[in-house]
């Protein structure tokens, strides 16, 4: 079963919608049939690298979605990080204009409050999530729209678990801690420097295209070379003391695609 019987009227998902993106959920709504959610009949499908383009955008600007729901539900880092690991893998395996990308945000962030043990009720979620598509909205009633959202956002999360099989990929945040010592650059912010550049790599699909620890070494490696601090010389590269099967064009793979993002960045404002 899919996103398509839950009975959620067009109304009241536009309540959710920002108002300066087109409402195509709407349009998606409007095709449902019994057993699948799908787009409505006669959209038209444009292919090509200005398609990704698209779809890459449409993506960042979910993850800054989920990034700032969790920080205004109080979630740590890790839950958050675990809500765009999850998004970016159902997207990974479904199609962008099959799915409200939204309301996968909000079962994501459901689902990962749950794996990590800071379980966020679903209420509030919504509220927070209607909250930033209408700046200065007043809570939303507990009518039958808003118990229509909450079946839609629960019942979307078991489409997820059932999408990616129940595994999941887990990134290890606590990674880039344990690889810096506070107290030997303590005149830098290479830890704080280190935390910013992980986080970031979470607005793209960079994060389940590479290795947790890749990532992490990645991370810590852009920040040491920006305030220029050095290492000890030994037989071997520190990264690779810490990450065995780590290589040079691994850690240049991760940067390259991090920049990428903050080009993307910019496109987005």
């Amino acid at each position: 079963m899919g996103l398509c019987p839950l009975g959620l009227s067009p109304r009241t998902f536009s309540r959710l919608r920002p108002s300066t993106e087109r409402p195509v959920g709407l349009i998606r709504w409007a095709g449902i049939r019994t057993g699948r959610c799908g787009l409505a009949a006669g959209r038209r499908q444009s292919g090509g690298e200005a398609e990704t383009d698209r779809d890459m955008m449409k993506h960042f600007r979910v993850c800054r979605f989920i990034m700032e729901t969790g920080v205004k539900l109080g979630m740590r880092s890790v839950p958050v990080a675990t809500a765009c690991v999850l998004y970016h893998r159902f997207f990974q395996r479904a199609r962008l204009q099959a799915y409200e990308p939204y309301l996968v945000a909000m079962s994501c962030v459901y689902l990962a409050g749950k794996v990590e043990e800071q379980h966020t009720r679903t209420r509030d979620i919504i509220n927070v999530s209607h909250r930033y598509f209408n700046s200065g909205s007043v809570t939303l009633e507990c009518d039958k729209e808003f118990w229509d959202l909450r079946d839609s956002v629960v019942q979307c999360e078991l489409l997820i678990l059932r999408q990616l099989n129940f595994h999941y990929l887990l990134h290890y945040l606590m990674s880039v801690k344990s690889l810096v010592n506070r107290h030997a650059w303590s005149r830098t912010p290479v830890a704080e420097t280190s935390w910013a550049l992980l986080r970031d790599c979470y607005h793209g699909a960079m994060c389940i295209r590479h290795t947790p620890q890749h990532i992490a070494i990645a991370t810590l490696h852009l920040a040491l070379d920006s305030y220029g601090v050095e290492l000890p010389v030994g037989e071997r590269e520190w990264w690779q003391v810490l990450c065995v099967d780590v290589t040079k064009a691994d850690i240049d793979a991760v940067i390259s695609d991090l920049l990428q993002l903050y080009d993307m960045e910019a496109k987005c404002i």
